[in-house]
């Protein structure tokens, strides 16, 4: 399984992950624990923790195409709740 990695940069991390839940709450399963949330989608899963000044994002999917797709669905979805262009690094 193809995994991703970043560490983004982010002053309020769990500000973010929190309105990044409410943004797909309706639409994708979400498990929520204190500082950490894993979101489920059909191609894969992306796991999110809030950390000091940073956000650890991780993205898992079965091919590297959907691994492409999550990556770029999650950069989206960080950047417009930032409101900033964020400096997201993907190791794989």
């Amino acid at each position: 399984m193809p995994i991703s990695r970043a560490d983004i940069p982010a002053e309020d991390a769990k500000g973010l992950i929190e309105r990044l839940c409410q943004e797909w709450v309706d639409t994708q399963p979400i498990d929520r624990q204190e500082t950490q949330v894993r979101v489920r989608f059909d191609e894969g899963s992306c796991l999110l923790e809030a950390r000091p000044e940073h956000l650890s994002v991780a993205v898992e999917t079965l091919d590297d195409e959907s691994l492409d797709r999550l990556e770029g669905k999650v950069n989206a979805a960080l950047e417009g709740l930032a409101g900033v262009t964020l400096d997201i690094v993907w190791e794989n």
